[in-house]
């Protein structure tokens, strides 16, 4: 029997279990239809992320902010990794000024912060601008992927 593994929709919350071979781009949410996998970043809220956190699939998380420059200028790395690990860890961002929970909820001292989720538990995190191949190298320090 093949493993199957919780993946939290990103666009609308719901919980959903997917097999291991269908684990990629044609995973959808059973709820809203919205494709599990992507590729992409997905811009995230705090009720969103805290049931994302939860999922079997490793999650590494951007808070960030608008006013914050070195936060815009990492935001093309950030999805060249969510396109280089795709499709064994997703990428989601937060807006930090708008979703001031999440930063108290986790303890953002200075953005940009990236927190790596696996398995229902943080694993890793670190802060600060870095190209997309130390982004990268980050999550692979830090969980497998089968890539």
């Amino acid at each position: 029997m093949t493993q199957s593994y919780r993946v939290t929709c990103l666009e609308c919350g719901q919980a959903n279990r997917v097999p291991g071979d269908k684990l990629g781009p044609s995973a959808k949410c059973g709820t809203c239809g919205a494709r599990l996998i992507t590729g992409k970043v997905a811009e995230v809220d705090f009720k969103i992320l805290a049931k994302a956190e939860k999922d079997d699939l490793p999650l590494l998380v951007d808070f960030w902010a608008p006013w914050c420059g070195p936060c815009r200028a990492m935001a093309p790395q950030f999805q060249q990794a969510a396109g280089e690990l795709s499709p064994h860890v997703r990428l989601a961002k937060i807006n930090t000024q708008v979703n001031p929970t999440a930063t108290q909820r986790y303890r953002i001292q200075g953005i940009p912060a990236f927190i790596l989720f696996a398995k229902g538990r943080e694993v890793a995190r670190a802060a600060g601008a870095r190209p997309a191949a130390q982004l990268v190298e980050f999550v692979k320090s830090h969980v497998t992927v089968n890539a």
